[in-house]
C-alpha cells in the first residue's frame, strides 16, 4: 500500500461537478494505492502511520481553531490535533514505466480487492476519531487543494 500525503489548508473533490469530499481548514490529503499483497492490517497499520505522522508546526496554525496538546513540541501530527482527512484512491500510484513511456498498471490491486481496503484505511482513520471525508472509488474525480507548505510525504507499509 502506498500514500502520497500533503498537509493542506483544505481540499475536496467533485464527480461529474458535485462534491463528494471536503475538508476544512488545516488537515491532510491522502491519495492511496493498493496493490496485490495488501490486507486489512496493511490498511491499518498504514492509516495509523499517516495520522501519526509528524507533520505540523503548531507555530504555523497561529489563530486556527485547534487544539493543542500541553507540552507538546512545535512538530505535531493530524492525530495529535484532531485534524480532518480526505482520503482518495489513487491506483496510478502503482504505475510502472521502467519500458518506455506508457505506464502499466500490474502493481495496482483489481477494483474488488483495492476499494474494499480503501474502506478500511478510511474506517481505521474514523477508529482514531477522525474526521474522513472520501472520494468516489473507481470514479472520474477532480481533487482540489491548497497544499499547505507545500509539504508532500510518500509512505509505504
Amino acid at each position: 500500500m502506498r500514500a502520497v500525503v500533503q498537509r493542506v489548508d483544505g481540499a475536496h473533490v467533485t464527480v461529474a461537478d458535485h462534491e463528494v469530499g471536503r475538508i476544512e481548514g488545516p488537515g491532510l490529503m491522502v491519495l492511496l494505492g493498493v496493490t496485490h499483497d495488501d490486507v486489512d492490517a496493511t490498511a491499518r497499520r498504514l492509516a495509523d502511520k499517516v495520522y501519526d505522522l509528524r507533520i505540523f508546526d503548531i507555530s504555523r496554525l497561529g489563530d486556527r481553531d485547534v487544539c493543542v496538546p500541553p507540552g507538546s513540541s512545535r512538530e505535531v501530527s493530524a492525530a495529535d490535533l484532531g485534524l480532518p482527512v480526505l482520503v482518495v484512491s489513487q491506483f496510478t500510484l502503482y504505475a510502472n514505466t521502467s519500458k518506455g513511456r506508457r505506464p502499466t498498471w500490474d502493481a495496482a490491486a483489481p477494483g474488488p480487492v483495492a476499494e474494499p481496503l480503501v474502506e478500511t484505511f478510511a474506517a481505521a482513520l474514523r477508529d482514531r476519531g477522525a474526521f474522513v471525508a472520501t472520494g468516489r472509488f473507481g470514479a472520474d474525480m477532480r481533487v482540489h487543494l491548497v497544499n499547505d507548505g507545500p509539504v508532500t510525504v510518500i509512505l509505504e507499509s
